[in-house]
């Protein structure tokens, strides 16, 4: 005889999440599916986390970057191809999730996160403030200002920490960024925040590993646009990278914010 479906937790949902719900449960994938999730920075980290969270149920992510793709970026974005060099990060992705996971309501901005865009990329209040930010960014002030700013509104954050120059998935660590050690990424930030008189916890994924040299050869890579996306300008050091570990920090911080969102909570 045919299996009686009419009770099944499966029933009403689309078949692209029902491993999803037997894992989560029905009451917390809802909360799941009704989430609002900004990841800021698109780069190795923040695209495989953000491929992750729309293919697991996420029902509004905010994409945010200001950057375009470029060529040297293809070894580590899980949703851009040489078609897209040149084009805007965010939008590049926005397009790759209309296609793969057509539910998701994907809003992408183009900005640079600084004090001035800062209530535009998480609005502290009214509906688009977000249930969880994932800080996915590799530049220094830029990160401490998002983290700084997601900590005095009480917005739930996660921190990406140094993945470049490394290649040991075993070193790979999750807990309080105040509690990380050996990544140098991590200890500069360790003390902005302290400065600005930020405590934590502030959940995090970092390596133990040591990066491989910077080799003085590396060509630097172009400025960031000044003028018409409010980049600082500087000529940065080409970091050597792959996209496994940047894979690893992004679905590691996929899981986190999942697990965090199904429990309904922020701690």
């Amino acid at each position: 005889m045919p299996n009686d479906s009419s009770n099944s937790p499966l029933e009403g949902h689309d078949p692209r999440h029902h491993r999803t719900v037997l894992f989560y449960g029905d009451e917390a994938f809802a909360r799941i599916h009704a989430a609002r999730v900004t990841i800021v920075g698109l780069g190795g980290v923040g695209g495989h986390a953000a491929m992750n969270l729309a293919r697991s149920g996420i029902g509004h992510l905010h994409v945010v970057d200001f950057d375009e793709v470029s060529a040297t970026s293809l070894n580590r974005s899980p949703f851009a191809t040489p078609a897209d060099v040149g084009l805007d990060k965010a939008e590049v992705l926005r397009a790759d999730l209309a296609r793969s996971c057509p539910d998701v309501d994907v809003q992408a901005t183009i900005a640079f996160c600084k004090e001035e865009t800062l209530p535009q990329v998480v609005p502290a209040s009214g509906p688009d403030r977000p249930d969880l930010v994932i800080d996915a960014i590799d530049s220094l002030n830029t990160k401490v200002g998002l983290l700084v700013w997601c900590w005095n509104n009480q917005v739930p954050v996660l921190a990406s920490l140094g993945a470049a120059g490394k290649r040991d998935v075993g070193a790979v660590r999750t807990g309080d960024l105040f509690d990380s050690s050996i990544c140098p990424l991590a200890k500069k930030v360790r003390g902005r925040l302290h400065r600005q008189g930020v405590e934590g916890p502030i959940p995090a994924i970092w390596s133990v590993e040591r990066a491989i040299a910077h080799r003085p050869d590396a060509p630097k890579e172009a400025p960031d646009a000044v003028s018409a996306r409010g980049g600082t300008g500087r000529t940065r050091n080409t970091l050597a990278s792959q996209m496994t570990l940047p894979g690893v920090f992004g679905y590691g911080l996929a899981a986190m914010a999942l697990d965090i969102i199904a429990r309904g909570g922020s701690k």
